[in-house]
């Protein structure tokens, strides 16, 4: 009884919408409704694979979020590496917080910030560059520029908490281990090396083959809130296309497989990445 109204819940806001992925399958009319619009079956799906952009977008996704995922594998590990080994506490609580602070912070508070601080006239960095020498940098302008500066954003804004899963491996960590390998003469570096990146490798492995599940995700809320026409090219991503194909263009059926496509490729990866888990750390969650 306690869990019934969460299940209803989940059960109406989760389930009963996906009835809506039938208009994948159909030339779906608004004025027609969802039943009495004309059936298609796989139609939209064989255009998905024809039309100009779907290729590129889907290359652009599979870029963008392979990069996102190791660098927010490499970056919180080291962090939480190199946090670990700072003795004074005051300082370590200090950086903590500073670095967790951007987490909590939406896309469309950072994108603002963002467009202002890289702006080819007038922005803080850009203004730094010439100091140096250097011609101005269009970072959301350019194809190459925006991708460089989608993936070092996200890592900004997410490296301080994706640690925290470190930092509690480290924190198990028996304290016995450094002593003998102390007494046996070892230093820091080979303490490092021999006893804590092995403790955490593990955690490491799961989250990065449950990361695999989200290979087609580019982020929506972070590329929508800085990509302009002239990175379309290079920064389109899946989520992005189906809003602009779908909601802006009226192409209701044909977002909606693009769509449903997306998560059946994330569904598959998500089990394979949890086959991968399970073997390779025996993480298991059923």
């Amino acid at each position: 009884m306690l869990l019934l109204p969460a299940v209803m819940v989940i059960f109406i806001y989760h389930y009963v919408p996906m009835l809506g992925i039938i208009i994948a399958f159909k030339e779906y009319k608004p004025w027609l409704g969802i039943f009495q619009s004309e059936w298609v079956g796989f139609d939209h799906f064989k255009y998905l694979f024809t039309y100009p952009d779907s290729k590129q977008v889907i290359w652009n996704t599979l870029i963008i979020s392979s990069l996102k995922i190791c660098s927010n594998l490499t970056v919180p590990f080291l962090f939480a590496l190199l946090l670990n080994e700072v003795r004074a506490a005051l300082f370590k609580r200090t950086v903590q917080t500073l670095v967790y602070l951007p987490h909590f912070l939406s896309w469309i508070i950072l994108g603002g910030i963002l467009i202002d601080i890289l702006s080819v006239k007038g922005g803080i960095v850009n203004q730094l560059v010439r100091l140096l020498g250097f011609e101005p940098v269009f970072f959301l302008g350019d194809g190459d520029w925006f991708r460089f500066t989608v993936i070092i954003s996200d890592v900004w804004k997410d490296f301080g908490f994706s640690a925290i899963i470190y930092l509690a491996a480290l924190s198990g960590i028996n304290p016995a281990l450094y002593e003998a390998a102390e007494v046996d003469g070892a230093n820091r570096w080979q303490m490092t090396l021999h006893i804590t990146v092995p403790s955490v490798l593990p955690i490491a492995v799961v989250v990065g083959t449950l990361a695999l599940g989200k290979i087609l995700d580019g982020g929506f809320d972070q590329i929508f809130n800085l990509y302009n026409p002239l990175v379309y090219k290079k920064g389109d991503i899946i989520d992005t296309f189906v809003y602009r194909i779908g909601l802006v263009g009226g192409q209701f059926s044909f977002a909606a497989a693009v769509g449903l496509f997306k998560s059946v490729i994330g569904f598959l990866l998500v089990v394979i990445s949890y086959r991968l888990a399970a073997k390779f750390a025996n993480y298991r969650i059923f």
